[in-house]
C-alpha cells in the first residue's frame, strides 16, 4: 500500500516510523530531514551520470541508465529496507516527490511494506523551515558574560515548564574560540537549520520561548536572518554573576582539556587579546594553570559582549544579578524576579 502525505501529515508519523531519503548520499551530508535514513537510490557518481544523459541526451535516455542501475539493487534495497523497519511501515522521500521515490515506493509496496510518501519530498520541508523561521515567536533571550552558566540555566528553566531551544547544542558548538571543544564535528548549515525548524515546528503553539543569546554566527553554522532579527529585538535577560565565579567555573570545565587544544584557541584570538596577554595565557596554559588562562581571555569576551550590549535600547534589558553559576538555583531566581515585574504571568 502507497499512502500519499504531506508535510504535516509526515511529521507527524516521523515520531513513531522510520523515514527512509532515497537522495544520493551527496544530497543526504548537505541535508536532511531530522532523523532521516539514508537509503539512496543511486550513488553520486550514478545520479550525476543521469543528470547528464537527461541534458544532453534526453528524458528517455536517463530513465533507462536509471533503470539499468535500478535493476540490480532491488533485492539489497528491500533487504536493507527490511533491517532498517521491521514491522514494514516506512516514510519515504526523495528531493520532490518524483521518480526517485515512485520507483523505490513502488518496490518496497511489492516487497509487502506500506509506504507513506511526502508528496513533494525533501524540497516540501525546506519550504516549511523557511516558512518556520519568518513566524513570529514569543521571545525571552537569556544573555550574560560568558562563563554565567547561560545555557545550563536554560535546562533548568526547561525542568521548571518553560519551552527552550538549546542553540548551541544544535550547532555542536558554544558559540567562542573554545566552543568546538569536547563537542561532535558541526553539520553543515542546512542541516543546522533543519534541526532548527524541527525544535521550532515542535513548539508552535508556545506561550513563551527561551533562547541563549547568540551572535548570527555559531562556529561555522548561521541562525537564519528572520528568526535572528527577531532575537534582536525580543527582552534580554542579562545576568550578572561575579568575575571570579565565572573563571572558577570554565576553569572547571576545561581543566581536562589537551593544552594543544586550548593553545590553538589563544592563537585564533591573538590578534584581539593583544601579544602580551596572548603570551601570557600561552605560559598560563603550559604551567598548567588554567584560571589564570581563562582571566586573560575572559578580557577579550568580557570587552566584546559589553561592546554588543551597547547595541541594546535599554528597554530591552532586564538585568538580573546573580551571586553564583548554580544553574537549579539562578534559573528559580531569574523566574521569580520576572514574574515580580510581570513579563511573566504563570
Amino acid at each position: 500500500m502507497i499512502n500519499h502525505l504531506n508535510i504535516t501529515q509526515f511529521l507527524e508519523k516521523a515520531a513513531v516510523l522510520p523515514v527512509l531519503d532515497v537522495r544520493a548520499p551527496i544530497e543526504y551530508t548537505a541535508g536532511h530531514i531530522p532523523g532521516a535514513l539514508s537509503l539512496p537510490l543511486f550513488t553520486d557518481e550514478e545520479r550525476k551520470q543521469i543528470g547528464t544523459a537527461y541534458k544532453q541526451i534526453s528524458r528517455d535516455k536517463a530513465i533507462l541508465l536509471g533503470l539499468d542501475y535500478f535493476g540490480p539493487k532491488m533485492s539489497g534495497m528491500v533487504k536493507l529496507a527490511t533491517k532498517l523497519a521491521p514491522h514494514k511501515e516506512v516514510l519515504l522521500h526523495c528531493w520532490r516527490g518524483g521518480m526517485r521515490s515512485g520507483g523505490v515506493a513502488w518496490l518496497l509496496d511489492l516487497a509487502g511494506f506500506t509506504v507513506n510518501l511526502l508528496q513533494h519530498g525533501y524540497k516540501d520541508y525546506r519550504r516549511l523551515a523557511l516558512h518556520l523561521f519568518e513566524q513570529k515567536y514569543p521571545l525571552l533571550i537569556l544573555g550574560g558574560m560568558t562563563g554565567s552558566g547561560k545555557t545550563e540555566i536554560l535546562h533548568h528553566l526547561h525542568q521548571a515548564g518553560e519551552d527552550i531551544i538549546d542553540l548551541e547544542k544544535l550547532a555542536h558548538h558554544k558559540g567562542s574560540t573554545f566552543g568546538p571543544i569536547g563537542q561532535p564535528p558541526q553539520d553543515t548549515i542546512e542541516q543546522f537549520q533543519n534541526k532548527l525548524a524541527l525544535a521550532l515546528y515542535g513548539l508552535k503553539n508556545s506561550n513563551r520561548l527561551w533562547l541563549e543569546d547568540e551572535g548570527i554566527s555559531i562556529g561555522k553554522v548561521t541562525i537564519p536572518k528572520p528568526l535572528y532579527d527577531q532575537m534582536q529585538a525580543a527582552i534580554l535577560i542579562k545576568i550578572e554573576v561575579p568575575q571570579k565565579e565565572r573563571i572558577r567555573k570554565l576553569t572547571r570545565e576545561y581543566c581536562q582539556t589537551d593544552k594543544a587544544i586550548l593553545t590553538d584557541a589563544i592563537l585564533r584570538i591573538k590578534k584581539r587579546l593583544g601579544g602580551l596577554a596572548t603570551k601570557e595565557a600561552l605560559q598560563a596554559i603550559e604551567m598548567g594553570d588554567m584560571e589564570k588562562m581563562v582571566e586573560l581571555a575572559l578580557v577579550y569576551y568580557d570587552k566584546a559582549y559589553s561592546f554588543q550590549l551597547a547595541n541594546k535600547k535599554p528597554q530591552q534589558l532586564i538585568t538580573i544579578p546573580l551571586t553564583t553559576t548554580n544553574a537549579e538555583e539562578n534559573a528559580g531566581q531569574i523566574l521569580a524576579e520576572l514574574k515580580k515585574k510581570k513579563l511573566i504571568m504563570n
